[in-house]
């Protein structure tokens, strides 16, 4: 019978010391030493035994079809392995996703929270900005609470050009040049494109949108008083490849002359051109503005990026 099976199992003698089991050996200490042995402690070395004799290598003989299937596997493993590689290196010369420009991320933020003289100084110096290269200088003279993407602050075309890559908000403000002759309303239109749907974005938008003009910001009891949609004379548009923002420009007369058919900014600046968009500079001071905006916000975002690694 088993033990346990029924009767108790008879007791055996205890074994004499000097064959006693041996214990289990202690845990290793977390200190790098073993409990219960010196310092410098360490086993004896293994002495190899030989418990087999040494046999003479015998050739293997192959027979000439054979060898031919191995040199055949042999090639097709290098073709393979080859073939593999070529992959490999095709893969890394395509084009991949663009990586992400510093301060990208930190610029889509901005809307929130850089401070309104940040994203639109009180006065923008734009040297060489107008025709023939002159000096400008614009002067804020209304500012808009942000608002939500909607045909209220976006021209049509590109509303439906950056819903589908999400846009997030929309800050907008009104300048007036120096002589106080013109006047141009700018607009932030922030979105959570990435950086490749950005770089496809930025790419000829302006024209790539037609006649599709952004709406004019008036403002009471100031120059822009009288700047509403037919008072539009020159505009721009542009989605820099380095920052998920579009950034707009539409300038105007100060008097609030009506003007029939708007111009965008390449075709205003163009050289010959005599009718009065292009004479009294409007469409520099479209495209001009835009191109200072973009600056300034590229240079705050960077600041914070860099400012987040300290």
């Amino acid at each position: 019978m088993f033990p346990g099976a029924g009767a108790p199992a008879p007791a055996r003698p205890a074994a004499p010391a000097a064959f006693a089991p041996p214990s289990a050996p202690p845990a290793p200490s977390p200190y790098g030493r073993t409990p219960g042995r010196p310092t410098g402690y360490a086993p004896p070395p293994e002495t190899p035994v030989e418990i087999t004799t040494r046999l003479r290598p015998v050739r293997e003989r192959r027979s000439a079809g054979r060898t031919a299937a191995v040199a055949a596997c042999a090639v097709l493993g290098l073709g393979l392995i080859g073939g593999a590689l070529a992959g490999v290196w095709l893969a890394a010369s395509e084009p991949g996703r663009p990586a992400e420009p510093v301060g990208y991320a930190e610029a889509g933020d901005l809307w929130h929270n850089a401070p309104v003289d940040t994203l639109f100084p009180r006065t923008l110096a734009g040297p060489g900005a107008g025709p023939g290269s002159a000096a400008r200088t614009w002067t804020r003279i209304v500012v808009a609470p942000d608002a939500a993407c909607s045909p209220a602050v976006l021209a049509k075309g590109l509303l439906a050009t950056v819903e589908p890559l999400g846009c997030e908000r929309v800050l907008r403000a009104t300048y007036t040049d120096a002589t106080a002759s013109s006047v141009i309303t700018v607009g932030l239109v922030f979105t959570r494109a990435d950086a490749t749907a950005q770089r496809t974005l930025g790419q000829g938008l302006t024209a790539r949108l037609g006649q599709d003009v952004p709406p004019a910001l008036s403002g009471p009891s100031t120059v822009a008083a009288r700047f509403g949609d037919r008072q539009r004379a020159s505009w721009w548009t542009s989605a820099p490849a380095d920052l998920p923002v579009v950034v707009t420009a539409v300038s105007g007369f100060a008097d609030g002359r009506t003007v029939d058919a708007p111009q965008p900014a390449d075709r205003a600046m163009a050289k010959g051109r005599t009718d009065a968009v292009a004479q009294s500079g409007l469409g520099h001071e479209a495209r001009g503005i835009t191109e200072r905006l973009e600056r300034l916000l590229r240079t705050t975002a960077v600041t914070a990026a860099q400012e987040k690694t300290r």
